[in-house]
């Protein structure tokens, strides 16, 4: 029954979005039909050797891959077709989308995961203007994921066509219907249709369910929301972490403005799961003490 599922147990104790967003800078999204395991990359109809080389290139370069389906029926046919591969860098004043085709994805290993992460454009086909919906819906990691984020991905991609894609693992299942929007890399918990079709059709950054930037680490999400919601600050570009300092956490505005965010950890209701499959433990989240200009 839902009602003892991962993520009603953090919504009924109000567990916290903030802080919560898979960090990453960049994201390589590789279309791959049919199933998906647990560990996607490894355990899909992906060659396990060009699994295992993308892992192998992707690590320590700031670059997190994952497969990507349209919503819906998505067999294998076990045969070489196009699929789809996008290519997006989330750093602030550097944002970018890149999409192309390939029949192999053994391609991919000639990508520069290097450059990718540091954010140099023109590494992967053709830009994109219009920005990119991820729902997770990797039922094999969490069962959440599959129960609440397909029918939100399949009402969204009957709106929005090829901007709403079925994914892989973006971590916080708990927090599920998650997505993210690329390319600013911000992630969302707890979604509707309605909700999840707004952070479509506008530029600005939402920061209702709101999750993070996946620039940042953890601390520096939640220093950047805390400063956006003091601040009504909604341009994707206008805020940078500048610094993680222990609990202190340095924001930089474009304009000149700095602000220093004291981030905790503090301990929230009773334990839950953080996924259906693992035991109890307790809910620890980071929270902004104080928003203090400098």
């Amino acid at each position: 029954m839902d009602t003892v599922r991962c993520s009603a147990l953090a919504e009924a104790i109000g567990e916290p979005l903030a802080g919560t967003a898979a960090t990453a800078r960049s994201w390589l999204c590789v279309e791959q039909t049919g199933p998906w395991g647990r560990d996607a990359l490894a355990t899909s109809h992906l060659d396990s050797g060009v699994s295992r080389d993308l892992a192998a290139l992707a690590a320590g370069t700031g670059v997190r891959i994952v497969l990507i389906r349209r919503p819906g029926s998505h067999p294998d046919r076990h045969r070489p077709v196009p699929r789809h591969v996008y290519l997006a860098h989330t750093a602030p004043g550097n944002t970018w989308l890149e999409r192309t085709m390939v029949t192999d994805p053994k391609a991919l290993l000639d990508l520069d995961f290097t450059r990718a992460g540091n954010g140099e454009p023109g590494l992967l086909g053709e830009r994109v203007a219009a920005p990119l919906l991820l729902v997770c819906t990797n039922g094999r990691r969490d069962v959440c994921c599959a129960l609440r984020g397909r029918p939100v991905a399949a009402a969204l991609a009957r709106r929005h066509g090829d901007a709403v894609w079925e994914s892989t693992h973006l971590g916080g299942h708990r927090f599920a219907p998650t997505a993210v929007r690329l390319p600013t890399g911000y992630s969302y918990g707890r979604l509707d249709v309605d909700f999840a079709a707004g952070l479509l059709g506008r530029a600005s950054v939402v920061t209702d369910n709101c999750r993070g930037r996946s620039t940042w680490p953890a601390a520096g999400q939640v220093a950047e929301l805390a400063v956006r919601a003091r601040t009504g600050e909604q341009d994707p570009d206008a805020l940078r972490v500048a610094a993680v300092e222990g609990e202190v956490v340095t924001v930089d505005h474009v304009d000149g403005r700095q602000w220093r965010v004291t981030v905790t950890e503090r301990e929230i209701g009773p334990p839950r799961p953080a996924s259906c499959t693992k035991a109890p433990t307790p809910a620890i989240a980071l929270e902004a003490l104080e928003v203090r200009a400098s």
